[in-house]
């Protein structure tokens, strides 16, 4: 919650001196609900760090004047990018008209059968995002050996009209099998892109997701649609406007944790739905990694949100079967579990007497009540400063000061029913939004059959590190690493991602009857396309692979042709994720490719830090009894530094706080290791 924003601050530049104007940089900048943090980093690993207030009526707004603080040449910009998330929070994508096999209009609305929530009868899933009376029938149809029923032409032409005459903004083509057989698919897409014309995008699931599963097919495919039209012009307009500005080239993170040119990314919106978080994922990763863990569970406190993640053997772990908003994407993401519990997360007190944080939020407007932005509702930021976490004398972004007489206030208008005092109130506040922290932590961690104990936690965000230890505390973990500049972290691992294309294919046989060669067979056309589309890349395979009658599958990497050692290997993948090795016949349901080119890696170094003293204490209140701890410079901390708590530690992108019972020492990256005594 601290901020480096200081132009004229040598700690908040590029250390390099001779950087300035000289050496292009590439840049990350991660777009919050209430701050815009932007990372530069050089060819040699150094770094420079801005943070701005959100712009929410324009988000390029806020990015670019952080970049216009910058005083070298941007080189690439990589963005970090909510609309295709707020555009399926808020309903605010495309009208889209649905073409699907005859006698399967009403698939999004079956479902899978599941229930929103397992013990609430009344709690319902979200409507689809196509309306009933949009969705076409065709009658075609294919099977898994092929052509059942031919697709005549003049039922291409009576789709084609019919479709013209609903007037859509978007389209979505998904028929049955088609991710084995798309020829169907490819006529009818192929008419309505030449009847529409450029302004009607037509997503195709074959191109989207050719792979099983229906429902999750037609439902990304739906996506597709919905997002694109928007999407597509807010990439085509910011990419217009960041060359207008001098940034030579422009990337797009995807949920997977690479980059997109825009074009490519126009045409893969629903690969964008946790851009965002994603970045913050690749951040933790690689502080991980300088202090040599490669276990870590992570937090990313911001304004609005927390997200909960996992970094695994050194790389986070990813997802194809997740939901945004309650719509099921089934495309390559980083496990991400998100709760409403940031920095800008509303208190209450329900019908019930029962106290509430989330899932409103006051955003960067008015932003919570000790911005002095109009805000009159008591936050979690609230709370921390009443609790003494955080100092009022220190500006936030673009100058926003603390007002503690407005936050106690805020706090105390909960009333009795809260606590008897701010004080009380504030710390039933943080405990609640710890706990919503804790559940998210445990749904990454444990509920994956993963031990959080042996784990290190990396928080990161503005309000992250202010969490650590009690999260730590409640979920056994005895580890912590801060990270340097933990309020920017995700900005940070924007700038360090990786290029990413993610290839997928279909491919349904059992493991005992395959060959080497109907392995490298079935992967070269992959393998092909991912040296297409990333040159000079890494390509790296993997397979999607379950017992025969399984309803799910485990993704393996596949690092040979043999399919005995690629048994071996989901063997020992699912004994670790469900505790047995199961029976039976193993079937190879899913072939991945991964095509990756690395960017320049931050270094992460100490030596401008020099600082090794408290520069003073402050009263503050933990778990609801009074200390007193001693204020450090988290910026500015001398590796080899040790730090008992109770300590806060004050930078300018956040704030952390080492509670008592633990220790912190400063590593020569500049992270902050903390330890249970």
């Amino acid at each position: 919650m601290r901020d480096g924003a200081d132009p004229d601050n040598p700690q908040s530049a590029i250390r390099n001196p001779q950087l300035r104007g000289e050496v292009a940089v590439r840049v990350g900048v991660d777009v919050g609900g209430t701050f815009t943090d932007l990372v530069a980093l050089a060819d040699n690993g150094e770094i420079a760090v801005r943070k701005v207030v959100t712009t929410p009526h324009d988000p390029a707004v806020g990015m670019f004047r952080a970049i216009e603080l910058l005083s070298a040449p941007v080189d690439i910009l990589v963005h970090g990018t909510t609309i295709a998330t707020n555009a399926l929070l808020e309903r605010r994508g495309a009208r889209v008209v649905l073409v699907t096999t005859r006698g399967f209009e009403d698939l999004l609305w079956l479902r899978r059968q599941d229930r929103a929530a397992l013990y609430d009868l009344a709690r319902d899933h979200p409507p689809p995002l196509v309306a009933r009376g949009d969705v076409l029938g065709v009658a075609e149809r294919m099977g898994p050996t092929g052509v059942l029923q031919s697709l005549a032409d003049a039922e291409v032409e009576r789709v084609v009209a019919e479709v013209q005459a609903l007037a859509p903004q978007s389209v979505a083509v998904a028929f049955l099998f088609a991710f084995r057989h798309p020829e169907h698919e490819r006529r009818i897409a192929a008419a309505l892109r030449g009847a529409l014309g450029e302004s009607v995008p037509v997503a195709a699931s074959h191109e989207v997701l050719p792979v099983f599963r229906e429902f999750e097919r037609v439902s990304t495919t739906t996506a597709e649609a919905y997002l694109r039209p928007k999407v597509a012009t807010y990439l085509a307009g910011l990419d217009r406007d960041a060359r207008s500005r001098g940034v030579a080239a422009l990337r797009i993170m995807t949920s997977a944790g690479g980059t997109l040119a825009p074009a490519a990314a126009a045409c893969r919106t629903a690969a964008l739905a946790l851009s965002g978080p994603a970045g913050g994922v690749v951040g933790a990763r690689l502080v991980g990694a300088a202090v040599g863990l490669s276990e870590l569970l992570t937090l990313d406190m911001g304004g609005t949100s927390a997200d909960a993640s996992l970094v695994t053997g050194g790389a986070a772990v990813h997802d194809a079967a997740g939901a945004v908003a309650g719509i099921p994407l089934a495309l390559p993401s980083i496990l991400i579990e998100t709760v409403s519990a940031g920095g800008g997360s509303i208190a209450r007190v329900d019908e019930g007497g029962a106290l509430k944080v989330g899932p409103e939020s006051a955003g960067a407007v008015p932003g919570p009540a000790c911005y002095g932005r109009g805000g009159a509702r008591p936050t979690v930021t609230d709370a921390c400063l009443v609790l003494g976490w955080l100092d009022a004398a220190s500006p936030l972004a673009d100058e926003v000061r603390l007002d503690p007489r407005a936050a106690a206030h805020a706090v105390a208008a909960l009333g009795d029913t809260a606590g008897r005092d701010a004080t009380t109130i504030a710390a039933g506040i943080v405990a609640v939004a710890t706990a919503v922290m804790a559940r998210a932590l445990r749904r990454v961690s444990v509920a994956r059959g993963l031990d959080p104990r042996r784990m290190a936690l990396v928080p990161f965000g503005g309000a992250g590190p202010l969490f650590a230890c009690a999260l730590a505390d409640a979920l056994g973990i005895r580890r912590i690493v801060i990270p340097p500049h933990p309020g920017v972290l995700s900005a940070l691992g924007l700038a360090a991602a990786a290029e990413r294309v993610d290839l997928l294919t279909s491919y349904h046989r059992e493991l005992d009857r395959l060959q080497p060669d109907d392995l490298e067979g079935a992967f070269s056309p992959l393998l092909r396309e991912g040296s297409k589309q990333v040159p000079e890349g890494a390509l790296w395979r993997y397979a999607d692979c379950r017992f025969a009658g399984q309803g799910y599958e485990v993704t393996v990497p596949v690092t040979t042709n043999h399919p005995r050692q690629i048994r071996d290997t989901f063997l020992a993948a699912h004994h670790a994720r469900f505790g047995h090795s199961g029976g039976g016949s193993v079937e190879l349901v899913t072939l991945r490719v991964v095509a990756v080119r690395e960017a320049p890696l931050p270094r992460f170094t100490g030596t401008r830090r020099r600082n090794g003293a408290a520069h003073g204490s402050r009263a503050v209140t933990l778990r609801g009894a009074p200390a007193t701890a001693s204020l450090w410079a988290l910026d500015e901390l001398a590796a080899g530094v040790t730090l008992e708590g109770p300590a806060v530690l004050a930078g300018r992108d956040a704030t952390g706080l080492i509670e008592p019972g633990w220790r912190g020492t400063v590593q020569d990256s500049g992270a902050v290791l903390v330890e249970r005594l």
